[in-house]
């Protein structure tokens, strides 16, 4: 059994905490929905909520997600924000205490038409220009009509999602608060805005919710983004060791497809862990692997199980040293760029045969 030697993700509680702090100095004036979809963006759901105990709120996409956290025990108010869509799934909701984002016709009229043995919040979703889901402005006035009439209804807060609120100079998400203020002047609810992206460079969207995701987890959420420049703290440390250090003769081809072609005689070290476990496959010949806490160069191209790298600065390497994939010395931001994705995919990836452990 190799167990020992697979790769590793440690979780920060601390590094959690961090952030989240982070979020209540950016938007001093605004509760937090901490958004812990897709098993915490990775990191796991449940033990992202138990870090956060100073969220207000937490939101997942389904209802799945929120059984996961109300069988651990999780008492705080959920929201599910791709939100129900049959009577089953609307009765557990209701029967958990769960918020619920509704965003078309047919999630009204299931409201509308179904007994609940108690009422449940709604988030009415406004469409402002993201063009995915949401009510269309001219459609609120009706859909805010029947929302008041329906006696399922607990409490209304209007929300809308912004679509490039990561491009600090882009018009398109101030044209989407516009849009947003035109359409909520008439009514008198609280509303939600800003998220991770809103939060950090857009303060006239904080309002009375913000819904922070990846800055949570210390990833920054624009393109050309460092955690430290966010003042935030990478949460996952993902971690392997060197299996093998082997001696390569100048011209050897390393790994599937011969994509990389030793320049020199040099050593090659080997480390076990892949695609298989969330590492990205399509990282180049060149992307950054700490060994002993110094930087390498990955070579070849990633494979299921293993990973190679260029071991010239550190002759002395051996099997057994300590590999960090990304971290706090290592921000995942520069391995999605260098594997043009972003940070959510690689963190959202990480599983399988990873072992997680909390710092």
């Amino acid at each position: 059994m190799n167990d020992a030697i697979r790769a590793r993700a440690l979780i920060s509680a601390s590094a959690l905490r961090h952030n989240l702090a982070r979020v209540r100095r950016a938007a001093p004036s605004s509760r937090v929905l901490a958004v812990v979809k897709a098993n915490g963006y990775g990191h796991g759901s449940v033990r992202v909520a138990r870090a956060l105990t100073d969220a207000d709120a937490l939101g997942v996409a389904c209802g799945s997600e929120a059984a996961e956290l109300r069988a651990a025990g999780e008492s705080r108010p959920i929201v599910i924000l791709e939100g129900v869509f049959n009577t089953d799934e609307l009765a557990w909701a209701a029967h958990h205490d769960c918020d619920l984002v509704v965003h078309t016709q047919e999630q009204l009229a299931l409201l509308e038409q179904t007994d609940l043995a108690q009422a449940v919040r709604i988030w009415l979703k406004l469409d402002t220009g993201m063009h995915r889901l949401g009510f269309a402005p001219e459609e609120l006035s009706e859909v805010w009509r029947r929302m008041q009439a329906c006696d399922r209804v607990a409490v209304v807060r209007l929300m809308t999602h912004l679509g490039r609120a990561d491009e600090r100079q882009c018009a398109t998400t101030a044209e989407q608060l516009r849009e947003f203020e035109r359409s909520a002047a008439a009514w008198q609810c609280e509303h939600s805005i800003a998220n991770s992206a809103g939060v950090l460079a857009w303060p006239d969207c904080h309002r009375d919710w913000v819904r922070p995701g990846i800055m949570l987890y210390g990833a920054s959420p624009f393109p050309d983004g460092h955690p430290a420049t966010e003042e935030l703290r990478p949460v996952m440390t993902l971690t392997t060791c060197l299996i093998a250090v082997t001696r390569r003769r100048r011209g050897d081809a390393i790994g599937y497809g011969a994509t990389y072609t030793c320049p020199e005689d040099m050593p090659v070290g080997v480390a076990p862990v892949g695609y298989a476990d969330g590492y990205p496959r399509h990282a180049p010949s060149g992307t950054p692997v700490l060994v002993n806490g110094e930087r390498t160069p990955l070579v070849g191209r990633v494979s299921m199980d293993m990973i190679c790298v260029d071991l010239r600065s550190q002759p002395q390497a051996r099997p057994g040293d300590p590999v960090t994939l990304w971290g706090p010395d290592l921000p995942v931001d520069e391995i999605a760029r260098s594997a043009e994705t972003i940070p959510y995919e690689l963190l959202c990836r990480v599983g399988g045969r990873v072992q997680f452990l909390d710092e």
